[in-house]
């Protein structure tokens, strides 16, 4: 029948099949165009033409895109409702009132020179809430006592246990580290269960970590900084690292300290429900506890207004972990008119370039 159509021509037919008339894209989509190095090396051009490379890259500058979005925005830029005060009228107000920024990440990135980064953003107050694991507080504050250091995947397990190293991928840390780090904590602990008993203190995750922070007092540490600008530190599993090992050994030592996680979810979810008429952003490291906790506390207000996340798990399993935004819109998480992105990325390579185009641009 086919070759009839075509004139009993088969030639004509498979020419039709393989050369389908397209629509065309013009004036619809991005050109497809990477950097051209015969201009010389201009970093902040090369990192613009992410956008135009494709793959990965231009989830990388989409991403770029989103988070300049998120600190560019302000409440100036909706117009007024009908029923609002007269100070929400007020131009000077609503220029004032920006996006509330979530930052969530990983141990493994605070191990890694990722936490440099981090810190940096602490420091200056360009985020708002930060959530992260047992092993994003402590080895921030165990790097203030002793060095990690590079090393190789492929170093063998026992040779480093014999030698009293543990490997997180590349990178080493001496078991003395602990040792180090037991020994600055443990009388912190005792203080604190002193004011527990004293003076009727309830402590939560978060003010363990701003303790700490105060405690540390060391400008390389991104907890001194949120301690210092007053920055929530969430951690709800704060019992799963060394910090767990350390309140185990303590319970004996001097037992009935008590940290009250459930006042901690309240503390968090308030920080995304309650944040009036500012718009929330997410950007989240990794997977795990994480980026559930940002973005559980975001479905409070009926989902983040920009979202970006960056790491390397995927979806076909069903993990939190890999589930691309659009699942999160499907549970109310990000709004379906949210500006969202997921770059399949290690964060170590994506998110100091990301940085260096957002955060970095505008921090006067």
């Amino acid at each position: 029948m086919g070759d009839a159509m075509n004139g009993g021509n088969p030639l004509e037919s498979a020419r039709l099949a393989a050369f389908k008339k397209s629509e065309t894209l013009e004036g619809t989509c991005p050109v497809i165009q990477g950097y051209d190095f015969n201009q010389g090396v201009n970093y902040p051009e090369l990192l613009k033409s992410m956008v135009s490379t494709g793959f990965q890259a231009s989830n990388l500058g989409d991403a770029i895109d989103v988070v300049n979005q998120m600190l560019d925005w302000r409440l100036s830029d909706e117009c007024p409702t009908e029923d609002c005060s007269e100070e929400e009228r007020d131009p000077a107000f609503r220029e004032s009132v920006r996006c509330k920024v979530f930052l969530g990440f990983t141990s493994n990135l605070v191990s890694s020179g990722v936490r440099d980064t981090i810190r940096y953003l602490v420091q200056h107050h360009m985020v708002d809430v930060v959530v992260t694991t047992a092993g994003g507080v402590e080895e921030d504050l165990i790097k203030c006592l002793a060095p990690t250091y590079k090393g190789d995947f492929s170093l063998p397990g026992a040779a480093l246990r014999s030698k009293g190293l543990n490997r997180i991928g590349n990178l080493l840390v001496p078991n003395n580290n602990y040792c180090k780090f037991e020994d600055w904590i443990i009388p912190i602990f005792d203080k604190m269960l002193e004011e527990q008993t004293s003076k009727n203190m309830l402590w939560t995750p978060s003010k363990v970590i701003s303790r700490l922070g105060k405690e540390i007092n060391d400008e390389s540490s991104y907890l001194y900084w949120a301690y210092k600008n007053n920055i929530p530190v969430f951690c709800p599993g704060l019992t799963d690292g060394s910090l767990g090992d350390m309140l185990y050994f303590h319970s004996f030592r001097n037992p009935g300290l008590v940290i009250d996680i459930v006042q901690d979810i309240r503390n968090m979810n308030g920080e995304a429900v309650h944040v009036g008429l500012r718009k929330t952003g997410m950007i989240i490291l990794g997977g795990g506890l994480p980026k559930h906790h940002i973005c559980n506390a975001n479905m409070m207000r009926n989902g983040a207004d920009f979202a970006v996340f960056i790491n390397t798990a995927q979806e076909y399993d069903g993990s939190d972990s890999g589930a691309r935004p659009d699942e999160a819109v499907s549970w109310g998480k990000i709004r379906g008119s949210a500006k969202a992105v997921k770059v399949h990325c290690d964060a170590t390579i994506a998110f100091p370039l990301l940085v260096a185009e957002t955060f970095a641009t505008k921090v006067k």
